[in-house]
This record gives structure tokens, C-alpha cells and sequence, in this order.
């Protein structure tokens, strides 16, 4: 089966559930894969949702409540069995609905919203796990493909100006307001982008880790399209 993730080193691509969360990290692997094709009508329940902010947090009562015809049902039925299986994990899922997400423009020279490369970095030894049903998907990269932003000497420079302060809290200072989290691609970066309908765990940045977090980003929505997430 071509899965369109064959060749992409960190990827590991699995048939169930079980394997998504029993599957080691190791390696070059920081992502793991459930690669389905799903049945039903995601856009129905879209269309039905209501949007009471850029982004909505649906709950399932919400879910449970919408009249659907029988493939927006089944589409339904996916994402409630999704929720369980990431709540029975001990997960605590959360269904979005997304017409875009807060954008970080106070500094010109970098951004720290999700729209950037980016890793999640946890206390706990947890992962990111993500599932696009409708709508543009989220992308990753190789860590070998990217810079870290606080390396780059032009930005580096810049932060520091923006600090002004001691050079032994300058580090502190790049981890507590997130700099030290975003990644810029090289030249030659190819991202992969996720996909529609599988369910996706990414390795996180966390003290337990056994290897280098997944770096990701939010895609550019597309005009007038929204996008239902499931993510924690």
C-alpha cells in the first residue's frame, strides 16, 4: 500500500489504535501514523456547527445534538470514537472548529504563533496527537531540515536587543516567552504534509524524551473553508 509516507524516515506508519499509542519512538521516528480512509460527510457536520469565534471548541453534546443525514452520521460516529479512544488513553481530547488562529505580528523579524515550525514541549513525558477531518492539514519536517529561529545570527542579534538585559538570563529569557520552540525551514526543507483523516501522534519535547521532537505547523486556511481538528 502506498501510504505517501513510505519514504519519510521519521514517520512510522501503523494499522490500528493499539499500535498508534503502543509504537516506541526511536530513532529518527518523532511521528506516528494510523493512516485510515475514512467514510462520511465531515462537511455536513461543518456546515452545521456553529461558529462563535475564530476558533470553537465543540463539545460532544453539541456533536450528539446536530440532525445528520446517514453519511454525515457515520462521520459522527468516527470522531465520538476517536474522543473515547484518546479519553480511555487517558488523553484529553479537544474538537475544533477553526477559522483561523491567532497570528503573532508584534515582532517583524520572528513569530511564535502556531502558523510557525514549531515543538510542543510538555513537563510530563506526553505526546501531540492531532487528527484533521475537514479542511487544510497540518505539516511537519524533518529536524535536519530546519534551523532553530534562535540561531539564525540576524534574529539571535534582535533578541537580544529585545532582552537588554544580562547576558546569564538571556537563555531564560528566549524558554519563557516560547522563541527557543520555532524552527525556520532550509532552502531545501520538504514538508509532508499530514492529511485528511488519520490520527497522528507527534513526539513532544519533554525531560523522558528517547528522541528529538516533531517539528510542526498549522497550515494557511484556505478562503472561506474552515477546519475540524481533533487535538491534544
Amino acid at each position: 500500500m502506498d501510504n505517501g509516507f513510505s519514504d519519510c524516515n521519521q514517520i512510522a506508519v501503523v494499522s490500528a489504535f493499539s499500535k498508534l499509542v503502543d509504537t516506541n519512538f526511536q530513532g529518527d521516528i518523532n511521528a506516528i501514523c494510523w493512516y485510515r480512509n475514512l467514510v462520511g460527510d465531515f462537511s455536513e457536520i461543518v456546515s452545521k456547527l456553529q461558529l462563535k469565534d475564530n476558533l470553537t471548541e465543540v463539545s460532544m453534546e453539541d456533536l450528539y445534538a446536530l440532525q445528520l443525514s446517514e453519511e454525515g452520521n457515520m462521520a459522527r460516529e468516527i470522531i465520538l470514537s476517536d474522543f473515547q479512544l484518546l479519553t480511555d488513553f487517558g488523553a484529553s481530547p479537544s474538537l475544533n472548529l477553526i477559522k483561523s488562529y491567532q497570528r503573532d505580528d508584534e515582532l517583524d523579524f520572528i513569530s511564535t504563533d502556531v502558523y510557525s515550525y514549531h515543538v510542543d514541549r510538555s513537563p510530563i513525558g506526553s505526546d501531540t496527537f492531532l487528527c484533521t477531518y475537514y479542511g487544510a492539514a497540518s505539516e511537519i519536517l524533518a529536524n535536519n531540515q530546519v534551523e532553530q529561529k534562535i540561531l539564525v545570527p540576524e534574529i539571535r542579534q534582535k533578541l537580544k536587543e529585545l532582552h537588554n538585559g544580562p547576558e546569564a538570563e538571556f537563555e531564560t529569557f528566549l524558554t519563557e516567552h516560547y522563541f527557543d520552540l520555532h524552527y525556520q525551514p532550509k532552502p531545501y526543507a520538504r514538508p509532508v504534509n499530514l492529511g485528511l483523516g488519520h490520527l497522528w501522534r507527534l513526539a513532544v519535547d519533554h525531560p523522558e524524551k528517547q528522541t528529538l521532537p516533531c517539528i510542526h505547523r498549522a497550515p494557511t486556511e484556505k478562503n472561506g473553508e474552515y477546519r475540524l481538528l481533533l487535538i491534544c
